[in-house]
């Protein structure tokens, strides 16, 4: 690294929020005051440095993950490295802020100043309290017309069940918003617009602004000193706190997830920058602030029920989490790692605990966006990139050989959405399946499985928007022209009662006998348990050592479906009668019986289709609230809330999926244009009758 600053002074944060609360302008304006650029690179004309991707330009969202790294000094007069990952706020893409998190020390959470608390900030919102992620709030945006800080900390409180903890409040001159009050340390901050908000001015509070900063203030101490005994303490004894004092406990309870620090701005207007930096180097967690992660140990070759950690410690055994995988055109596939402990050399050798093999670190990177700088060595607290790691996936531990251990995996979402695809040229058969290969192991999002009926290859995705970048990308990125079908709805197959189904396998095959024989019992098993197998057959019947290939014959069935070939959830599966042949019997027979009877118990048992249904969240003007909630009465809509937001509406509603296609163009249409929508996958549901005789015929009621 550039400059290397002991562990206590890194900080890992991620900036995280709905579309279009101005995630990247926030990010772009951190880079240019912290010196990383020169100029500041704007999202609606392409210059981002950030949204680096010619798709991301155009489209002007961002779409991928993107990490960075600044350093930035406070009135302490220490430096601090900060490695920022700038996340895309776009719910089609939510799987880049999950890995980003699962690795992360803390995070920014930006507000749109005008919108509040948006869904997709829920969802992010949530997606950080899995992780245990601290955070702080940055309230943006705040020179727009309409924006009302006060109702966002309210909505932080309401809708994200959170203790905000205001830090600063806004100042405004007649709607124009040009500063902003420090309530730890009383003063008020105006920008220098000259300078484009390089430089500004730390004044004494005015006459008029000191009622209202000492009754906030009080508020902010009240909280702290609920949530820090250090501090209630000192206020007990009668004494003011310092401004040490607060920081301490403002750094703790944020630390410990009991509250977020509250801070505002406009990014765009370059005010309210400077403060974020200083609060997240004040109040957010140094790798060594946070607990060891820990992972289950590996025995001799063989993983352990035993939980190890590993200390944030540069001398402790090398640990590592891959988590994301990205295509360079310069030096090919690169594998992000958030090192935990340990160190690592440029040229040394690591171990893949999930491949089971060794990794030569051919390269460590720093990365900045799509810029590189070569690094030497890299320790516990980096965020690096490696390129050249030959069969590691997203979610994978690397470690010391020595001192093997696997870490947590990185959940990821399943797949709502598909469409079939094909190449247009015989030229670009064998090109298209090795890109979808390569681009399903960037994105464990995004799923790629044939139909064995029809032949089809099918990819699957977070949403229409999500398989329109992966379409784009096949053709700019890997020069390879496919042709496209309508969209699906991935659709699920689930068992309601209790059936049971014989399966018999008698072939000859290469002059010998193949004979398997099994009877399974199929019933609904628990939410969440996915496939289930168990034998209650005599060793008599079947003997043991064919039950595995039993079990593994009726997952076949699980995974393949019984009505119209989509993943079935939750099944029990029992194994409890069937025959064998002492010379005949084999895995491969049983394996096959094993399907058979899980088919024929899945029929028995009324199989029925459950479809995703969405959570949709819509923005419209007052005028148009009726009609759009007409439209989504038709397409099986149920509305479950409406709120003002400025001077329109956000219309909540759970609508399915399969109603949703081309939704873009009717609203528009209802709205001259000026709605906007956002959804996200919320549950399945039992389709009806109508709908599953549509896709399956009689056989599904």
């Amino acid at each position: 690294m550039s400059r290397r600053v002991s562990i206590n002074q890194i900080r890992n944060i991620g900036i995280m929020a709905h579309i279009d609360a101005g995630k990247t302008t926030t990010t772009e304006r951190v880079l240019y005051y912290t010196g990383r650029t020169h100029k500041i690179g704007e999202v609606h004309e392409g210059t981002a440095v950030m949204d680096w991707w010619d798709q991301e330009q155009e489209r002007g969202i961002t779409i991928t993950s993107a990490a960075t790294t600044c350093h930035w000094k406070i009135d302490d007069g220490a430096d601090h490295t900060i490695n920022i990952i700038d996340t895309p706020g776009h719910v089609d893409f939510t799987i880049e802020v999950e890995r980003s998190l699962r690795v992360l020390d803390g995070a920014i959470t930006v507000l749109d100043g005008v919108a509040g608390v948006e869904p997709q900030t829920e969802t992010v919102w949530r997606q950080a309290d899995h992780y245990k992620v601290p955070r702080l709030v940055f309230v943006n945006k705040l020179d727009r017309v309409g924006a009302a800080f006060e109702r966002c900390v309210e909505m932080i409180e309401d809708r994200l069940s959170a203790t905000p903890l205001v830090l600063q409040l806004p100042i405004f001159v007649e709607d124009q918003f040009i500063g902003l009050i420090d309530l730890i340390k009383q003063v008020q901050i105006i920008w220098r617009d000259e300078t484009l908000g390089a430089e500004f001015d730390a004044l004494p509070l005015s006459d008029e602004q000191r009622d209202e900063v000492e009754l906030e203030r009080l508020d902010l101490l009240e909280r702290l000193s609920s949530l820090d005994d250090e501090l209630l303490e000192v206020m007990l004894e009668g004494e003011a706190p310092s401004e040490a004092q607060i920081m301490r406990a403002v750094r703790q309870v944020t630390i410990a997830n009991q509250a977020v620090p509250v801070l505002c701005g406009s990014a765009f207007k370059n005010k309210g920058i400077q403060p974020l930096l200083d609060a997240v180097i004040r109040y957010l967690p140094s790798p060594a602030d946070v607990p060891p992660v820990s992972g289950l140990q590996i025995i001799n070759k063989r993983l352990s029920d035993k939980r190890v950690e590993r200390a944030a410690d540069a001398e402790a055994p090398f640990a590592a989490l891959a988590f994301k995988i990205a295509d360079d055109p310069f030096v090919g596939q690169l594998t992000y790692l958030r090192i935990y402990s340990g160190r690592v050399k440029a040229g040394e050798g690591i171990w893949s605990a999930s491949q089971e093999k060794r990794e030569r670190v051919s390269k460590i990177l720093l990365m900045h966006a799509n810029q590189r700088e070569e690094l030497k060595e890299a320790q516990a607290g980096d965020i690096i990139a490696v390129p050249g790691f030959k069969g590691v996936t997203t979610g994978e531990t690397l470690c010391d050989a020595k001192h093997p251990l696997l870490l947590e995996k990185i959940d990821f979402p399943e797949p709502v959405i598909r469409i079939a695809i094909e190449p247009r040229s015989k030229a670009d058969e064998v090109k298209l399946s090795a890109a979808l290969e390569r681009l399903a192991k960037e994105d464990p999002s995004f799923k790629v499985f044939s139909n064995e009926e029809t032949g089809q290859t099918l990819i699957a995705g977070m949403g229409e928007l999500h398989l329109e970048i992966i379409v784009e990308r096949l053709r700019r990125d890997f020069k390879v022209d496919s042709n496209i079908g309508d969209p699906q709805v991935s659709y699920r197959e689930a068992i309601l009662g209790e059936g049971e189904g014989e399966g018999l396998f008698v072939r000859q095959l290469a002059n010998k006998g193949q004979y398997g024989h099994c009877f399974l019992r199929v019933r609904p098993a628990a939410e969440g348990a996915g496939f289930v197998f168990k034998s209650t057959v005599s060793p008599a019947k079947i003997p043991a050592e064919f039950w595995p290939a039993v079990a593994a014959g009726a997952k076949s069935g699980y995974e393949s479906g019984g009505l119209a070939s989509y993943p079935m959830v939750d099944v029990e599966v029992e194994l409890f009668d069937g025959s064998f042949s002492e010379n005949d019997s084999s895995e491969a027979a049983f394996n096959a019986a094993g399907h058979i009877a899980y088919r024929e118990a899945c029929k028995r048992a009324m199989t029925v289709l459950f479809e995703p249904v969405m959570e949709v969240s819509i923005t419209v003007p007052e005028e148009n609230v009726g009609d759009v909630v007409g439209d989504l009465g038709g397409r099986g809509g149920v509305v479950k809330g409406m709120a003002p937001v400025g001077r329109a509406q956000a219309i909540t509603a759970m609508v399915p999926l399969s109603k949703m296609f081309g939704y873009t163009t009717h609203l528009r249409s209802n709205t001259q244009g000026r709605g906007t929508y956002q959804m996200r996958f919320a549950t399945y549901a039992q389709v009806n009758e109508a709908t599953a005789r549509k896709i399956v015929g009689d056989y599904a009621v």
